[in-house]
């Protein structure tokens, strides 16, 4: 937990580099979670917002994603960042490396999401689905290689939604799941690794109309994956694009 850094702040909200395995805000009691990280370091983030488990969260990201997340410091920007999601005026990117070599170098994938019947886990093609939303996500393919007899694509992806496991239900839809992911991915992977899915991009108007663009590297430890099977030499594409 105290390996999180803060990429940007001001009098009105921070945007941290959120690690890996770090929990957003406690699901069960006596959870430890960034929540407890924000009121030890910024205590009067505890009465912003509208719940009192999550104060100044805004969005979130999975237990097992890294990178740039926006916490809100007062209640004027938390409505502020809210009214910019649900308006979708929040630039959102992530990286990813999934499995399978993709036909074309982009792509949208517009498929609405819904929570499968009796089970947590989210889809697109269930027939037995509750609460189905319209969830559209663009891609962009860095490049793909072939190790080990299978081929793996590192991908960069924009959520135009923001439903729960957008990303990894959309590409396990097309055929390219997540390496690493348990829900939505293989259930052995080639790769001992967490999910490879990493938030590397925000981009939004502050309220004074200027606009802020963070960026986020790949966390040292995705570096080693990508080393490991070959896919290093593409993060010089990332850094440039």
């Amino acid at each position: 937990m105290e390996k999180i850094e803060i990429v940007f702040e001001n009098e009105d909200f921070l945007v941290i580099n959120k690690p890996a395995g770090v929990l957003v805000h406690a699901a069960k009691p006596n959870q430890k979670s960034l929540v407890d990280w924000l009121i030890k370091h910024y205590p009067q983030i505890k009465n912003v917002g509208e719940d009192k488990n999550r104060p100044g969260i805004v969005h979130r990201l999975d237990r097992d994603t890294s990178g740039l997340l926006i916490i809100a410091k007062t209640n004027g920007a938390f409505f502020y960042f809210k009214n910019l999601f649900q308006r979708h005026q929040i630039k959102k990117g992530y990286i990813a490396l999934v499995y399978g070599k993709f036909n074309e170098k982009n792509g949208l994938i517009n498929k609405p999401i819904g929570i499968v019947k009796s089970s947590v886990k989210h889809s697109t093609a269930s027939k037995d689905m509750k609460n189905l939303k319209e969830a559209v996500t663009e891609y962009e393919v860095v490049n793909s290689w072939l190790w080990e007899k299978e081929f793996f694509s590192l991908v960069k992806l924009f959520p135009k939604t923001g439903r729960t496991h957008q990303i990894r239900v959309h590409l396990a839809s097309i055929g390219h799941p997540v390496v690493g992911d348990p829900i939505y991915g293989r259930r052995k992977n080639l790769i001992e690794s967490r999910l490879f899915l990493h938030a590397f991009l925000l981009e939004f108007n502050l309220k004074n109309d200027s606009l802020l663009r963070l960026e986020s590297d790949l966390p040292d430890d995705l570096k080693q994956v990508l080393k490991k099977i070959g896919g290093d030499k593409y993060l010089a594409i990332i850094d440039k694009s």
